[in-house]
């Protein structure tokens, strides 16, 4: 269902492109266990909750350090494979120590490690799928994300069996504060803690709790993944004791074969390999006056542009996970606790599948058109919610399909802007840091917003979000039709061929 050239490119490609598909489980299987599992860590901690909370903070905090700093560790493959092996490693050990950490300063310390190590996947395994298969990227891009949603789904699978069904901390007070435990579990949703100040829990007693067993699973499940990376790394002989004779994954040569004609692949590699060392770099390389010589405007707008709509998608993500739940228990719709909280995994369960739906629709589809789709759906949907707001019903049937049709928005912007700056700009490491600061900045901003406004204002902050996201889009497509084109003299025969300029340089060492 794909053309032979696409398909030669895989399975040349297989072993890395499976590598990063598994790291990027990682990172979902890291990013949504904390909600579920909170309130057990509070009682391991003997904490109160407004402490407790702090641990989202650092975590979230240290990811968006981290996607910055991921530039920094993958200018070439072998830098980009250690890093890759030290952050899922990492995931793995945090997993393992979390159950012995019982000081909630500890816990935040070994969050924000979390925290670090999957801004560094989140980076590094975009950029080097985006390296590999350049104008084909949609489709595995689409891919990568479906596994971040896998792992997002099923790390809070593996945790409810040993979720505490009352307080865990035993005391005088357990059985009047074991009555908020449904209500506060369920607002402690991935990525935002809601306003738990007025629930009282008690903070000293004996802890009765087993969701230690939880993370040690996880912990087995993730080993596979640092493993599948060192093998990649013994493959191409990177490992210390074996650094002799080693090849790339593949060689420049091949890659130009697959990309331009061959009758002129001399005259392209010759004037194209001074250029290949720009682009892909980490956010402060990318600041560096340096790249900006020579640069037209539409180049920094191209980039610009394209984060914001990230800022706005990836934050209408975090908030409508993060408040979604309050929003329904309140009035006009009063659901009942149990009911509403299936609306967080409504969401996520959506998100997931639209990925999965989007990786053979990506390849019959350009990216631009799915992000058109992706923008026009998600004001729609916010639009009959607003208009529907007194439907329980319809609050399930929008949820399901905004998730959708948040799903595939990111790895379809990142492989539209890409080829829009022919893979030569900083747009990667933009983007992810632009769709990180989204997330963290609205989820604050919503939650203040509706702690002075009311819940209805949660509807309304979404569908501003929505426009703002379509107006940056339309932004983007005026500056994408100003971008200069490609020279004549490199492009009479083939109009995609400036793609390939990182493709002499794809894996240095």
């Amino acid at each position: 269902w794909w053309d032979e050239r696409v398909s030669a490119r895989f399975r040349r490609n297989l072993q890395p492109t499976l590598t990063y598909w598994s790291v990027f489980f990682s990172f979902g299987l890291c990013i949504a266990f904390l909600g579920p599992t909170l309130l057990d860590l509070r009682c391991q901690t003997q904490s109160s909750l407004s402490q407790i909370t702090w641990v989202f903070f650092s975590q979230q905090f240290c990811l968006l350090l981290g996607s910055c700093l991921g530039g920094v560790f993958k200018r070439t493959l072998a830098q980009s494979l250690f890093a890759l092996f030290a952050a899922s490693l990492a995931i793995s050990l945090v997993f393992a120590i979390i159950p012995l950490c019982h000081n909630v300063v500890v816990l935040a310390v070994v969050m924000a490690v979390a925290g670090l190590a999957m801004g560094c996947i989140d980076t590094i395994s975009n950029m080097q799928l985006v390296k590999i298969y350049q104008k084909d990227s949609a489709i595995f891009l689409q891919a990568l994300h479906f596994f971040v949603g896998f792992g997002a789904l099923l790390s809070p699978l593996i945790a409810d069996p040993f979720l505490s069904d009352t307080n865990c901390i035993l005391s005088n007070a357990t059985a009047n504060a074991s009555s908020n435990l449904p209500h506060i579990r369920k607002s402690l949703v991935p990525h935002h803690p809601g306003n738990l100040s007025h629930y009282d829990l008690p903070m000293k007693g004996m802890v009765v709790t087993h969701v230690s067993y939880a993370f040690w699973i996880m912990a087995l499940i993730n080993l596979p993944v640092p493993i599948a990376v060192f093998f990649l790394l013994y493959k191409e002989r990177m490992v210390p004791c074996f650094n002799s004779s080693s090849h790339p994954l593949l060689s420049a040569d091949e890659l130009a074969m697959e990309t331009r004609p061959a009758e002129k692949d001399d005259l392209s590699t010759t004037v194209q390999r001074p250029q290949t060392a720009r682009g892909h770099d980490d956010l402060f390389s990318c600041c560096q006056s340096k790249n900006f010589r020579g640069a037209s405007y539409t180049y920094f707008a191209v980039h610009i542009t394209g984060a914001l709509v990230l800022f706005m998608t990836d934050g209408i993500v975090g908030e409508y996970s993060g408040f979604i739940y309050s929003y329904a228990v309140e009035e006009p719709l009063s659901v009942v606790h149990k009911v509403a909280g299936y609306l967080p995994s409504l969401f996520w369960g959506f998100i997931t599948l639209g990925r999965l739906i989007s990786i053979p629709v990506s390849y019959r589809m350009k990216p631009a058109t799915m992000v058109f789709i992706n923008v026009v759906g998600v004001l729609v949907t916010f639009l009959l919610l607003l208009i529907f707001s007194y439907s329980v019903v319809f609050l399930f049937v929008g949820t399901a399909c905004l998730g959708l049709f948040l799903s595939s928005t990111f790895p379809s912007m990142l492989a539209y802007t890409e080829d829009i700056l022919q893979y030569k700009g900083c747009a990667t490491t933009v983007l992810v840091t632009g769709a990180g600061i989204g997330e963290m900045v609205l989820q604050l901003l919503v939650g203040s917003i509706i702690h002075d406004q009311g819940s209805y204002s949660f509807l309304v902050c979404g569908m501003i979000f929505g426009g703002l996201a379509f107006t940056f889009y339309a932004f983007l497509l005026f500056f994408h039709r100003m971008y200069p084109k490609p020279s004549s003299d490199m492009d009479a025969a083939s109009p995609d061929k400036p793609a390939v300029m990182d493709d002499t340089g794809l894996y240095q060492r």
